[in-house]
């Protein structure tokens, strides 16, 4: 449940985000499996993996899961019986079989495959903080974040949200490199890459380095930029940040997970209901921080 990439988000307006709203809204577009014939299949689904409850607030917190169901059909596998179908044909009936026909043969094997296809899902979570407008998604890619965002979207009928940040924090990320001067909240570890703007080649990765080593700063001085750096914040949480302000390989700290060690195993949601405000908490006070130092005020 603790999540380990963060894309941030902020809400350009207020919008209706009562928990039992919401709730009603995700309703109409809750997880189904696939169908016999359906590649796909998106929908909301219980932040705790069971029951109907399709979100869980808590604290100021509304915690959101979306699940992708997919069959596995391969090209390959696809292709092959294509060909062994044209070659038969073409063998019995001396004539090439046309590119059109060609597309017909393979929707119609694709038909008889998929309900033999295997299934995979995989979930992407997120959380709404109320207060301060905020939706964190956990993820390291664009794509799965922009289509959470879109199913929240539709099942709201309105989603005014941006990234959080609205420019680039990499001139902020090299100062801090160059001049030693983190701000002293955040401290830096011993991974980092550098790139030369408008020269997507000339990139260099550093790990398990001294970040203040002399050649380091050799780089700094011929125009390389740091566009990631692995950083701790606030000794309680661990991160590889990016210069659009994502958050890759996140880890809180045995310090801040130890917190609710005093909840009974046996006692399965109250521990998820716990460890979630204690995350989310711990996450909104990253993002705040973040807004704070690298000042993202919008025109």
């Amino acid at each position: 449940m603790w999540f380990k990439n963060l894309r941030i988000f902020q809400l350009t307006q207020d919008i209706n985000l009562d928990a039992e709203f919401v709730e009603q809204q995700l309703a109409e577009f809750s997880f189904r499996p696939c169908g016999s014939q359906e590649l796909s299949s998106t929908g909301w689904y219980s932040p705790f993996k069971q029951g109907d409850a399709l979100t869980h607030s808590a604290a100021g917190f509304l915690w959101l899961n979306l699940r992708k169901q997919e069959r596995l059909l391969p090209a390959a596998v696809v292709n092959t019986e294509l060909q062994e179908k044209v070659e038969k044909i073409e063998a019995e009936t001396g004539s090439p079989v046309g590119k059109k026909q060609q597309q017909e043969f393979k929707e119609e094997i694709i038909n008889k495959l998929l309900p033999q296809a295997f299934l995979k899902h995989g979930d992407v979570q997120g959380f709404i903080s109320i207060e301060e407008g905020l939706i964190v998604v956990d993820t390291s890619s664009d794509t799965k974040a922009e289509l959470f965002l879109a199913m929240l979207r539709k099942a709201l009928g309105s989603l005014p949200v941006v990234p959080l940040a609205n420019r680039s924090i990499s001139p902020d990320l090299t100062d801090w490199l160059a001049n030693d001067n983190a701000n002293e909240q955040f401290e830096l570890l011993d991974e980092a890459e550098l790139q030369h703007p408008g020269e997507q080649a000339s990139i260099v990765k550093c790990k398990n380095q001294d970040l203040h080593a002399e050649e380091i700063q050799l780089h700094i001085e011929a125009g390389k930029e740091v566009q990631k750096i692995a950083v701790t914040w606030d000794e309680s949480l661990s991160m590889l940040l990016q210069e659009d302000l994502a958050v890759k390989r996140l880890k809180f700290a045995d310090t801040v997970k130890e917190q609710n060690d005093d909840i009974p195993k046996e006692e399965k949601l109250a521990r998820m209901d716990a460890d979630f405000v204690l995350m989310a908490g711990e996450i909104n006070r990253l993002v705040l921080a973040m807004k704070s130092i690298f000042d993202f005020s919008r025109d």
